[in-house]
């Protein structure tokens, strides 16, 4: 099964601009007839293919391309900033498939007595980058798709076309980050912990001393190793995640700046719109529902 092959597989599927959920759940179809300039947004965990296209994101200082040779591993719900590329007449296809930490456990532990995945606590994996497709992968990937062709394959097969990607993935270049979202081991696993309590309760005041602590770790060892691994600190990560979520609310939900400020976590109105428009390019007021 060749890339164009799969591009022939997702023409099919497609819906109007962004990524919509499929018949199988858990996996998303991508389509983008335009090309973005580079803007900030989030992933929930997930392996993210691109058959045509290309896409380019930015964590920190690190540059990360996905397309139709490679294939994206989010294991962390981090911000980033992404760029998309589209041609006229070529749309960008691709899928999303998101990591069930159910499966992922099961794949895991079968695996570690015959593959030996890492389990270093001193190991720092890469919550977030971009992995050659191999061919079994490829070949996973196109049986994901064609799944989707047809309802019955979706319901009967499609939970197993999932777990076949997710284990292709496991056994690839990011398979120690993948790992460490199971195995709980290390600094590395501690700051997982701590971005899991973030998501929950964003919209809380939290201080840096307090997440060292939850970590058991000593606060300049936690900034270090939450650095490593989001590319920014504590409060930066908090920050932006806190305006994402803020975007998300006004585009979707019917509520006001003053109201979405206070929904995430903000004290000041006037503070909170000044961080929108630096970090997004806008007012908070463009983007709220008509």
């Amino acid at each position: 099964m060749s890339l164009s092959d799969l591009v022939s597989l997702l023409e099919p599927l497609q819906r109007e601009e962004g990524m919509h959920p499929s018949d199988i759940e858990g996996v998303s179809v991508l389509t983008c007839h335009e090309s973005h300039g580079r803007s900030p947004l989030i992933y929930e965990p997930s392996l993210i293919f691109i058959a045509q296209g290309k896409k380019i994101g930015y964590l920190g200082d690190r540059v990360i391309e996905y397309n139709p040779g490679h294939y994206l591993v989010q294991t962390l719900p981090l911000p980033f900033e992404c760029e998309t590329y589209a041609e006229e007449g070529k749309p960008l296809l691709g899928i999303s498939v998101s990591i069930d930490l159910v499966i992922l456990a099961e794949l895991v532990h079968s695996s570690l007595p015959v593959n030996g995945l890492p389990t270093d606590h001193d190991l720092s994996p890469k919550p977030m980058d971009s992995v050659a497709m191999t061919p079994g992968m490829q070949e996973a990937v196109s049986r994901l798709v064609r799944a989707l062709h047809d309802p019955i394959d979706a319901r009967v097969m499609g939970t197993a076309r999932v777990r076949e990607v997710i284990y292709e993935a496991l056994k690839g270049e990011q398979s120690s980050a993948l790992s460490a979202l199971i195995l709980n081991q290390g600094n590395y696993s501690r700051v997982i912990r701590i971005l899991s309590q973030l998501h929950k309760s964003f919209d809380q005041g939290v201080t840096v001393e307090s997440l060292a602590d939850q970590a058991n770790m000593s606060v300049s060892n936690f900034h270090k190793h939450f650095k490593e691994v989001t590319r920014c600190s504590p409060l930066q990560y908090l920050k932006r995640l806190r305006l994402i979520k803020a975007r998300l609310l006004l585009s979707h939900d019917d509520l006001n700046v003053g109201q979405t400020a206070l929904a995430v976590g903000y004290k000041s109105i006037n503070q909170f719109s000044r961080d929108y428009k630096s970090y997004f390019g806008t007012p908070p007021k463009q983007d709220v529902r008509p």
